[in-house]
């Protein structure tokens, strides 16, 4: 088994789209760190689904859901610290205001 410690998003600046950011493909990854920082004059929302190998994002694998950051707020998720994604799993994310958030997320990748 090798683990391996790495950023499995850059930093990117987020639509109002849902969007798959990261999937782990052919090895199982932890989540470490992840952060989100309203970078625009006013607040904005974001909703992050951790989705299972098949799945498609949706209601029930929505892990945080329209937290609100106000302007120039970060946000760590520790509700999303720890989760694990099998092989096909995927982290998708939704902002509710365009270019209004960036987005990082670090973790372990073990295969």
């Amino acid at each position: 088994m090798t683990v391996t410690a790495k950023c499995l998003v850059e930093a990117t600046q987020l639509t109002n789209a849902q969007t798959t950011l990261y999937t782990a493909t052919g090895l199982r990854a932890i989540l470490d760190k992840i952060s989100a920082t309203n970078v625009s004059g006013s607040a904005a929302t974001i909703t992050v689904n951790l989705v299972p190998p098949g799945g498609a994002a949706g209601g029930t694998n929505t892990i945080v859901s329209a937290k609100t950051l106000q302007a120039g707020e970060a946000y760590g998720f520790p509700e999303l610290v720890g989760h694990v994604l099998n092989s096909g799993g995927f982290v998708s994310v939704l902002a509710g205001t365009a270019s209004a958030i960036n987005f990082r997320m670090s973790g372990r990748e073990v295969s």
